[in-house]
Order: structure tokens, then C-alpha cells, then sequence
């Protein structure tokens, strides 16, 4: 098994970001590698640049991204932790596979018309493009599996597309060149709301810090914001089936749950019957206990910057590595000569 996976260094990880993605990795590291599998994580720092940006902001966000994956539990050692922007083969697979690609699949992509929304005459060739980068990103290390949310399905299927009309008119059907990845969906892929509001999700680009945990929130800031999460005036019920209707209710309880370890029966089955009063200051010391180790890890690591390049260093040369006998085999599939 080889899972790929890629996240943006868009900055200010939050406990979203954490519950819903990195922990998952983190898990996937220890048990795919216990298996003599491979997972190759990476900053999506080149997908970065399909929308406007502030360069220097791009280069402090991917090495705190770095740090922030590294405090988490991603180890370099055991999983390939590097940036797409020193791994040039991305770049040159996309462009090889820009032949196959074909406008009506880019076209009909949900995220494109979200993005660009009413100007799309504005937005960027890079934008456009986007999804076939995230083709070459999986299909160049031949990846097996790849973690894939709601959001990430159709991007996923067009990068199966991709490499199915690839090997049908450039291969041999006996030898098809590229693998194609099937989906990863994390049993416990937990979907975490905001705390402002219970029907959108936990979002860094929401203009109230107050919405979301950040990974670097103090232990004071934490107890504040779970204190003044937006609930309502029922106490929690004793069943599952109680909380529906009640997106606050149902989002705090599935964060308790999440972080303890448990289910959300069992969280039930404890604070049934309590007001929010009890059961807030519960789960703002649990947040705090889980995520104190993490947050002085980043910290600590967010502070060196020389050792977060060597780690981005040492994945990208690892990654290149891996991703030069596909590309070289499929420049001599298009019939591209080489030196």
C-alpha cells in the first residue's frame, strides 16, 4: 500500500484541520508502515499559487505547516513529509497529462465553479488546472490509496480518468503505466463545526477567531472559547437520536467524543441530562490536556527554522527519488525524446 496525501500551507491550523485530516495520518503512518507500506505526506505550497497569495506569508505558512504536522505526530522518519515546490516532477507530470485531461472534466468540477464563482474570466489558468495537478500529485508515485473527504471524491475520480484514458491510448493493455488510486476513507474522519455556528464547518477564512480552536490557542484561550460556544437551553440528551436538530449540541458532544477516544453514546451516557454549564468545562479541559503537548511541540519546533528546511529537504529528495521512473516512463509513452 503507498497512500499520498497533500494539504495547503494556508497557516493557523485549528482543531478542524487536526480532528479531520492530520490525526488520521498520523494513524494511517503507524499502521501502513507497520505493514512495509509507504505514506508520502505533502504541502500543497504549489496549488498555493492558483489563488492570490502573499509570497512571503506562502514560504512562513509552509514551514509552520511543517512544524504543525511534525507536533501532531507525523514523523520524518517514517513517512516522506515534503513541498511540492522541490519536487519539480509534479510540475512536469501535470503538464504531460494536460494532454489527456479534457475541458469538459475540468469544466463540470464543483471546486472551480465555487472558486471562481461569477469571474471566471478572472480567475487564473492555475485555478482551472488545479485538479490536474492533484492528478499528477497521486498518479506519479503510483499511489495505491488515497484519503479522500466529501470535498476530494470527484477530484479523485477525475485523476482515475486521467490514468484510465492515459494507459488505454499510450499503453499496452497488458502493461498499463499508471496505477489507479483507489479512494481511503478514515474510519473515524471526524467533520468538526464551527463553534459559532454548528452547520459550517470549523474554518480558518471565519473573520471571528471565536468559530474555531486554534493549534497555538493558549489554555486560557481554549476554556474561553468553549465556554462561549453558541449552544442552547436543553440539556443534553441521553440518547444519539436527541441531538438532531441541535447542530451545536451535536458538534460539541462529537468533539468530546473524538478527543477522548469514545463514542458518542458513551458521552451520552455520562452528561445525559446535564445543562451545558457541566458539561463546557469538561470538555475545555479535555481539549486542553490533548492538545498541551502538541501546542508546546509546535512552538518549540515553529522556532527552528534550519530544522524544518532539513526535514523538507530530506522528504523532497526522498519523493524525487520515487517519482523519476514514472515521469521518465511516461515522457517515452507520449513518444517525447530525451537526452
Amino acid at each position: 500500500m503507498r497512500i499520498v496525501s497533500g494539504i495547503q500551507p494556508t497557516g493557523n491550523l485549528h482543531l478542524g484541520n487536526y480532528l479531520g485530516a492530520i490525526r488520521n495520518w498520523v494513524k494511517m503512518q503507524d499502521e501502513v508502515t507497520a505493514e512495509g507500506g509507504q505514506c508520502l505526506y505533502f504541502l500543497a505550497d504549489l496549488h498555493a499559487i492558483s489563488m492570490p497569495h502573499t509570497p512571503a506569508d506562502l514560504a512562513a505558512n509552509t514551514r509552520e505547516m511543517v512544524a504543525a504536522l511534525v507536533a501532531c505526530g507525523l514523523d520524518p522518519d517514517r513517512s516522506i513529509l515534503f513541498n511540492q515546490a522541490q519536487v519539480p516532477q509534479h510540475s512536469e507530470m501535470q503538464w504531460l497529462l494536460n494532454g489527456t485531461a479534457r475541458m469538459g472534466w475540468l469544466n463540470r468540477m464543483t471546486q472551480w465553479k465555487d472558486k471562481a464563482g461569477k469571474n471566471r474570466e478572472g480567475a487564473s489558468v492555475a485555478l482551472f488546472t488545479y485538479p490536474v495537478l492533484q492528478a499528477a500529485d497521486v498518479l506519479l508515485y503510483q499511489a495505491t490509496h488515497v484519503p479522500v473527504g466529501e470535498d476530494q471524491k470527484q477530484h479523485l475520480e477525475l485523476a482515475r480518468d486521467i490514468a484510465q484514458k492515459f494507459n488505454n491510448d499510450f499503453c499496452a493493455e497488458d502493461a498499463p503505466l499508471f496505477t489507479l488510486p483507489a479512494p481511503f476513507i478514515p474510519p473515524e474522519a471526524a467533520r468538526i463545526m464551527s463553534l459559532r455556528d454548528g452547520t459550517a464547518k470549523m474554518s480558518k477564512s471565519d473573520p471571528s477567531d471565536m468559530s474555531r480552536i486554534n493549534m497555538t490557542d493558549t489554555a486560557d484561550a481554549i476554556m474561553q472559547k468553549v465556554k462561549k460556544a453558541k449552544t442552547d437551553p436543553e440539556p443534553l440528551p441521553s440518547e444519539k437520536g436527541g441531538l438532531e436538530g441541535r447542530a451545536e449540541a451535536k458538534n460539541l458532544v462529537a468533539i468530546y467524543a473524538v478527543m477522548a477516544g469514545t463514542t458518542v453514546e458513551a458521552v451520552l451516557a455520562e452528561f445525559g441530562g446535564e445543562g451545558f454549564g457541566k458539561f463546557k468545562p469538561a470538555l475545555g479541559e479535555l481539549l486542553v490536556e490533548k492538545l498541551a503537548p502538541i501546542n508546546a511541540r509546535f512552538l518549540e519546533l515553529r522556532e527552528d527554522r534550519e530544522r524544518l528546511d532539513a526535514i523538507l529537504c530530506k522528504g523532497a529528495s526522498k519523493a524525487r527519488e520515487l517519482a523519476i521512473p514514472t515521469l521518465e516512463k511516461t515522457y517515452n509513452a507520449l513518444g517525447l525524446v530525451r537526452g
